[in-house]
């Protein structure tokens, strides 16, 4: 039996975030607007398929295609994704289900439609529009930060935003911890300053180097982050990126980092 794409756990945790309704003018109010776990389902429809907004089936009663989009746009604005990232984090922390003992790093190229805002030459696409997703994960394959960057952008160079981007994820009493033991990256990521940034920091790093025979072992701990990424790019709308602007990219990559992080509670908590 197929599951929904909104459960009701999963509702129970959103509707609080989400801002309050606009109040309707008394006389003429006009049309009723579109529920809101209606329209969300809509969404996450089109995050999981990839279709056009404007091809939502008329069935699932979620409203039209740019009446989800809207709602999308909104949301985001307002800021519920992140606070979604936190809630759930903040959860899996609470249950020591966060591995901070190592972090690894990595991040995979994708296409993206021509003029897509934020895009760059794919170097392994013969110069292609793309777009570079990045993921910082914990030792259990958790995704702590997910980021975007243009497809000609080195790895190495997205290196300290994503560490600046580290979450503090409260749920235990404390300050709440934002930092890993230990990082482990491939040689995309080799660089000596970066690693003495790392250290000052006090994350040790574990960094392959290049030109080195390859079998270094990092790929024990490494498998996690290209899992994750795996994970990320099962939502077709992530594969190929046609959201014109970066802050609906980012409303939709926000959105599938935390339905990833929905399913980890599931599968850690139960």
């Amino acid at each position: 039996m197929a599951k929904p794409l909104l459960p009701d756990a999963l509702w129970a945790k959103i509707e609080p975030l989400l801002p309050p309704p606009k109040p309707r003018r008394f006389r003429f109010p006009g049309r009723k607007p579109v529920d809101n776990r209606k329209a969300l389902t809509g969404i996450l429809f089109v995050l999981k398929t990839g279709i056009p907004w404007e091809d939502l089936p008329k069935e699932m009663d979620c409203g039209s295609g740019m009446t989800c989009w809207r709602r999308l746009r909104d949301w985001h604005q307002a800021g519920v994704w992140d606070r979604l990232l936190d809630v759930l984090l903040a959860q899996l922390q609470h249950a020591d289900r966060i591995d901070w003992s190592r972090a690894a790093v990595d991040a995979s190229l994708t296409r993206a439609f021509g003029g897509v805002e934020g895009s760059g030459p794919n170097p392994t696409d013969r110069g292609r529009p793309g777009v570079k997703h990045h993921v910082v994960v914990d030792g259990r394959g958790t995704p702590l930060v997910v980021d975007r960057t243009a497809a000609n952008v080195a790895d190495v160079s997205h290196l300290r935003s994503l560490l600046a981007s580290l979450p503090a994820v409260a749920g235990k009493p404390g300050r709440p911890r934002q930092r890993p033991d230990r990082l482990y990256a491939d040689r995309g990521y080799d660089s000596d300053p970066h690693r003495s940034e790392l250290r000052a920091r006090g994350i040790e790093p574990f960094i392959g180097r290049r030109r080195t025979p390859h079998g270094s072992g990092l790929g024990v701990y490494r498998w996690v982050v290209e899992r994750a990424l795996a994970w990320l790019h099962g939502f077709r709308k992530l594969r190929l990126v046609t959201e014109k602007t970066e802050a609906m990219q980012y409303a939709f990559l926000n959105l599938a980092h935390g339905m990833i992080l929905w399913r980890i509670t599931q599968l850690s908590l139960c």
